[in-house]
């Protein structure tokens, strides 16, 4: 699982979970202003290109669609390109790889506040008790009781600790 901290104000904070890395995409872009697609996308130059009813090969490619030519030119047809628009910037494609949480992480920090990311329950449930300049905060106690909730109410934790 991972769980997501988030203080939009001093004293407000919630928690929220995901059952995993296509869950958490799936929460993050449900409140964000980009489709999903640009939040986080992999695709390939020839994918891409698949879009306009085109291939490589087809004679009006380069002048239909010279960005996703330059694309296949430079990082080859079939390499596995990476785009995160909140990260990255709008349109960017990369072929070093970009994790979901990084990209959904950089969406969610578009919205302002503060935002804690736990890729996993035992990660989350460490940082309970760690320092932390969000959960130390004056009011910041509001942030990690809001994560200690979540994390007994998804039984990660019991509720006498």
């Amino acid at each position: 699982m991972i769980f997501v901290v988030e203080q939009t104000a001093p004293g407000q904070a919630r928690a929220w979970f995901a059952y995993d890395e296509p869950d958490f995409l799936r929460k993050v872009c449900a409140q964000d202003t980009l489709p999903e697609w640009a939040v986080y996308d992999v695709a390939t130059p020839r994918e891409l290109l698949d879009m306009s009813d085109r291939t490589p090969e087809s004679a009006d490619a380069r002048e239909a669609c010279p960005a996703i030519c330059a694309l296949g030119d430079a990082h080859g047809w079939d390499t596995r390109l990476y785009r995160a628009d909140h990260l990255l910037g709008a349109g960017h494609f990369r072929a070093e790889p970009v994790s979901v949480l990084d990209a959904g992480l950089a969406a969610l920090m578009q919205r302002g506040g503060q935002w804690r990311v736990y890729g996993h329950e035992n990660v989350a449930m460490a940082a309970l008790g760690r320092p932390d300049a969000l959960f130390d905060a004056p009011g910041g106690w509001h942030a990690r009781w809001a994560l200690r909730e979540q994390l007994i109410a998804v039984e990660a934790l019991a509720d006498d600790c």
